[in-house]
Formats: C-alpha cells, structure tokens, sequence
C-alpha cells in the first residue's frame, strides 16, 4: 500500500519539472526534447535494472516499479534536461560543472532527506556510488544532443 507522503511526493515529483517546460521557449524544446526524451528511455532501463540489483528500496510495501521508480523517470529527467541543456549546450566546462551540481544535490541532500522521510534508501550504493551512477548519464546526454545537432548541421560547440 502507497503511503500518503509517497503519493504527494511523485505528484510533485512528476508535476513541477513539467510545469517549468512552460517557461521554455517552442525552440528550445524542440532542439532539445529528443536528446532528454532519450535519455530517459536509457534512465528507466537504468531504474530497470537498479530495481533487479537492489541498488535502493522504498519503504512501502508491495514494490512497484510504476510507483516508485517511475515518477523519477517521467518527473525530473526530461525538464530538467532540457534546462540544463539550455543554459549549457555549446560549453563542455560548463555543463559538466551544473550536472556535477545538480547530481551532487540529488546524491548527497536529496537521497538523505527521502531517506528521513521513509520514502526510500540506498541499499547495495553508497552516496558516492549513487553520484557516479547518475552523473555518467549526463555525458550521453550531451552526447546524443551532439550527434542530433550534427545530423541536423547546427554544430557550434566550446571546448
């Protein structure tokens, strides 16, 4: 059974990094929606498979995928991939140093505060593990969002 504090978490979870998306721009989603929907299809494979290895658990019972790694995937990975694409595609230094930022957040202050709220914990991961695993997707980000400008021949990128 789904704990009340689970529920509002993914709706918030899922809701407010879809309603940023309206304060982007139609060219900006456009040039960037195909790289982050990819990458979270390679995110939930990822969940997939972190779920089989028990990398982390939620702390209710009877587990479901759909419920509790899920709203990771369709929540935060596409928006704020987008974003972050936005303000950072075109300077490697500097998309780096925001995911380093953003994942570090995710890793070491989110992943705690959902550990006291009883909603899940790392299991088979430490904090550090868990950082590595999140923040090596960022360079396939950049990398397909590379590769989709070069097949559509917008390339401009600072080293």
């Amino acid at each position: 059974m789904i704990s009340k504090k689970h529920k509002i978490f993914n709706f918030i979870l899922i809701v407010i990094p879809w309603l940023s998306v309206l304060f982007l721009d139609k060219p900006t989603i456009k040039r960037y929606s195909v790289s982050s929907v990819l990458i979270a299809i390679y995110e939930t494979i990822s969940h997939i498979y972190g779920k089989k290895k028990k990398y982390w658990k939620f702390y209710d019972k009877r587990r479901s995928f759909i419920r509790d790694e899920f709203p990771f995937d369709i929540g935060p990975y596409v928006p704020i991939s987008m974003w972050i694409l936005k303000y950072t595609y075109g300077n490697f230094k500097k998309f780096v140093l925001v995911n380093v930022i953003f994942n570090a957040f995710f890793a070491f202050i989110f992943i705690p505060v959902l550990e006291k709220l009883k909603i899940l914990r790392l299991n088979r991961l430490n904090h550090l593990q868990f950082f590595i695993y999140i923040h090596y997707k960022a360079y396939l980000l950049y990398g397909v969002q590379y590769l989709y400008d070069k097949l559509k021949g917008r390339i401009s990128l600072n080293f």
